[in-house]
């Protein structure tokens, strides 16, 4: 059985999600879509249940297909400024006000949020029920993987071209080997004796 196409229909939906709120290293990155009714996309799913081809296919169709779409980077600084959960909500609530449509209702990937004067729903593993916010993940996830991929390019010690800078055993390493770079978020657990403990 497929994805739900809305909570209410008739209603102008936005679906939001992030991706990176648990790397060490790089943007937590969010998008807002709001989908044609008249439209479909085939194939929708939680970003993690599909493969990197699948998902470049997706948000080709995507950012063709859907009524509007907006992504964005909240960088490390930030993060470690008003912290991982604020600076998730911060993207979202940025990438919402970047979409051309507004949106009378959001649908949001998770249990919580901070919204501004837009009515939301909170879903818990709404990127495997509603097909908004299943974009919404595709858009956030492969966007910021392209963005890591750049970086990489920057740093090739930490392999961000294949961790995305979570912390794989290489990224541990080599930061205990070579130290952090601008684009590590400071307030996570980064130093070599916390890193062991992963």
């Amino acid at each position: 059985m497929g994805l739900k196409r809305w909570l209410e229909k008739g209603r102008l939906e936005a679906g939001c999600d992030e991706a990176g709120r648990g790397c060490l290293a790089g943007p937590v990155t969010a998008a807002a879509v709001v989908l044609d009714a008249g439209r479909r996309i085939n194939g929708l799913d939680d970003s993690k249940k599909l493969t990197a081809k699948e998902r470049e296919r997706l948000r080709e169709e995507i950012e063709t297909k859907a009524a509007a779409w907006a992504v964005m980077h909240i960088p490390p600084e930030r993060i470690d400024e008003i912290n991982i959960l604020n600076a998730s909500f911060e993207a979202m609530r940025k990438a919402v006000e970047q979409l051309t449509v507004k949106p009378e209702h959001l649908l949001i990937d998770g249990n919580r949020f901070k919204g501004d004067n837009i009515p939301f729903t909170c879903v818990v593993r709404g990127d495997s029920l509603y097909q908004s916010i299943a974009a919404a993940s595709i858009l956030a996830k492969t966007h910021r993987d392209a963005f890591m991929q750049e970086l990489h390019l920057q740093y090739p010690a930490y392999a961000w071209r294949s961790n995305k800078g979570y912390p794989s055993k290489a990224h541990r390493l080599a930061i205990m080997e070579v130290g952090i770079t601008p684009h590590h978020r400071q307030s996570f657990r980064l130093i070599p004796d916390q890193l062991r403990l992963f």
